[in-house]
């Protein structure tokens, strides 16, 4: 049971929740660039949240399932297509043999997830599978999918989902589920976002012109962005004074400024640590509204308490866990509820 590419796109990768544990070797995380539509996709076909998923970014790859499946997309919205027909975002869909997806233009967002039941048949490396291209490490080869490259799934559908296709009109390729997830539990993904943000450790060495620039002012990501870093393009930041910085530990959405004054936001891939003054931090509940922002768009943002930030992270948690057990409820009854 696989899929095969038959176009690779922009950049095609599997990714997992990251590798945890070896940043004190300097190993960086890496894994998905928004967690949550990670998780939202595994949980729609069934599978435990770190599974690995097909992570895609804007100009998406051609597909080909060879076997019957159980997927779900999520994230942003790349105009997913089974045989030419739209397919929708956020709920699972019963593919057939043969059937071929592949992704228009972008409408929102830039990183699209593609989940199936099971999950995906690679190898763990320090125990993820989640590709790390610099270091050729993880996912399939440890690299971004090319064409003709076959993706082995985990598992074979449970025989209860095998019968599916008899309740599927021959003359379909794919069944969507006819349930969909609550838009109030998913991040909202914007043009021009706003995100929330902790002042960093070096927040009061800056300028008072420069705070209240960070605050106030729009800034643009830059085309140079990649899954390490948002670089952003905006007012000058400046330092009250120079100042010589031991190396701290940086994570995802710590935003540091170089000595160019422009703005840099840790993604997914950030180094372990860094010398550069750390002027604030994207609150986590925020980081896949963050991640899903294109390059060119317009970024601000806003300034959050401690408090504030931990409060936000602990209702999504909890909307992550009432969703799981609604799901693993309404999954069992779409395989009698299917028409």
């Amino acid at each position: 049971m696989s899929i095969k590419i038959t176009k690779p796109g922009l950049l095609t990768t599997l990714q997992d929740l990251g590798r945890y544990g070896y940043q004190k070797q300097g190993m960086v995380v890496s894994g998905a660039m928004d967690k949550f539509a990670l998780r939202l996709a595994n949980l729609l076909v069934g599978n435990p949240e770190n599974a690995a998923a097909l992570e895609i970014s804007l100009m998406g790859p051609k597909v080909v399932f060879q076997e019957d499946q159980v997927l779900a997309l999520t994230g942003a919205n790349l105009s997913p297509r089974l045989n030419g027909k739209a397919v929708p975002m956020n709920r699972p869909v019963y593919v057939k043999k043969g059937a071929g997806l592949e992704f228009g233009p972008p409408v929102q967002g830039s990183w699209a997830y593609l989940a199936v039941a099971g999950g995906f048949e690679v190898p763990l490396a320090m125990g993820s599978a989640a590709t790390y291209g610099r270091a050729g490490l993880g996912g399939w080869q440890g690299r971004a999918l090319q064409k003709d490259d076959v993706l082995p799934f985990r598992n074979q559908l449970t025989e209860q989902v095998r019968q599916w296709p008899q309740k599927c009109p021959p003359e379909k390729a794919f069944l969507v589920a006819n349930w969909s997830v609550s838009p109030q539990i998913l991040p909202t993904y914007q043009e021009n976002p706003t995100v929330r943000v902790l002042p960093g450790p070096e927040y009061d060495l800056f300028t008072s012109d420069s705070k209240a620039a960070f605050w106030q002012t729009d800034f643009h990501i830059s085309t140079a962005s990649d899954r390490m870093g948002y670089r952003t393009e905006g007012p000058v930041l400046r330092l009250n004074q120079p100042v010589e910085l031991l190396s701290g530990a940086v994570t995802f959405g710590t935003v540091q400024v170089p000595s160019s004054g422009n703005p840099i936001i840790l993604m997914a891939e950030h180094q372990t640590t860094g010398g550069y003054p750390r002027i604030g931090q994207v609150i986590t509940a925020d980081l896949p509204v963050l991640a899903q922002a294109r390059p060119g768009s317009r970024l601000r943002f806003l300034e959050v308490s401690l408090d504030q930030a931990q409060t936000l992270y602990c209702e999504q948690a909890q909307d992550l866990e009432r969703l799981q057990s609604a799901l693993s409820l309404q999954l069992k009854k779409w395989t009698t509820a299917i028409p």
